[in-house]
């Protein structure tokens, strides 16, 4: 019971990261914008969050400087794409390529350094039922957080004002704009939530999953997020859904290399990769279900008439 336990623990930890990043891009998505530096936005989250908690000694204060440095990268992005009119797809590549190599000049100082890791929330009598309590009641903000962002997302697109916007934006940006909404405004709120989603799913793999700065520890999730909103069909609980699988098999392909099975390292590496590709080519295949669900608009620009 005590290795179950452990197990269903990791695969929650693996899984928080890779469900930030996909519910931020798909109401990124959502409003008709492709965003393809996720794995940029996450890296500079996850650095900006380690530097911040390290010289502040507050694990809270790094989570709020992933955050801000994923907006901050966000919004570059939507300067670029919405008010200089930018291709999305060149653009979203070299957040990500501008992302990795900023990161890695700004993490020079705080490689090797011991890591502030984000504690988790103790809930009396409830964190100490067997079993139970470690798995629904001892995790870190972080993890409540994610799953609080997609219902919140899932509410908000499906039972709200906004949400229509939002969908409407996406689907038709000048039947929106002729209806009198700010078709750039509502893409830039979209995207920086988008980007904050990104930039906290950063600082929980410097500050949680595992609470020191590497080079390059984002290791292709932000991808695998991007991969997971077209799994999803852009739903926020298919959402939720592929990402704790894809975790599940991120984990078990670390647990069978621990046991020593005689299976290539390289391998059981790839297997999330593998997963998502297969995925990928599974969904392709229901093409009236992708058709339903894809916003119409999506990395297409959009010129207001002046």
């Amino acid at each position: 019971m005590g290795a179950f336990e452990a197990v269903i623990l990791t695969i929650i930890t693996a899984s928080t990261p890779l469900l930030l990043a996909a519910i931020g891009e798909l109401v990124t998505e959502r409003s008709g914008v492709l965003n393809l530096g996720v794995e940029g936005m996450m890296i500079m989250g996850a650095v900006c969050g380690f530097a911040a908690a390290y010289t502040s000694q507050s694990a809270m204060l790094g989570v709020a400087a992933g955050l801000i440095a994923g907006v901050g990268m966000s919004l570059l992005f939507a300067f670029l794409t919405q008010t200089l009119m930018t291709s999305q797809v060149a653009t979203g590549l070299s957040l990500t390529l501008l992302g990795l190599g900023l990161s890695g000049l700004i993490g020079e100082a705080f490689t090797g350094l011991p890591g502030i890791k984000l504690a988790a929330l103790d809930i009396p009598f409830l964190s100490d039922i067997p079993f139970i309590g470690p798995i629904l009641f001892g995790h870190d903000i972080l993890v409540y957080a994610s799953l609080a962002i997609t219902a919140g997302a899932a509410y908000v697109l499906f039972r709200t004002r906004l949400g229509l916007i939002i969908t409407a934006v996406g689907g038709n940006h000048h039947s929106a704009h002729a209806l009198g909404y700010n078709v750039i405004r509502v893409r830039y709120g979209c995207i920086a939530f988008g980007g904050g989603c990104s930039g906290l799913a950063g600082a929980y793999l410097s500050l949680a999953y595992t609470p020191q700065w590497i080079e390059n520890m984002s290791s292709g999730r932000g991808w695998i997020a991007l991969a997971l909103v077209v799994f999803s069909t852009w739903l926020p609980g298919r959402v939720l859904i592929g990402a704790y699988l894809f975790g599940a098999v991120w984990i078990m392909g670390l647990y069978v290399q621990a046991l020593g099975v005689a299976i290539p390292a390289q391998l059981l590496s790839s297997l999330p990769y593998l997963v998502t590709i297969v995925a990928l080519i599974i969904i392709s295949g229901n093409k009236t279900l992708t058709k339903v669900n894809t916003p119409a608009c999506i990395g297409q620009p959009f010129a207001p008439e002046r």
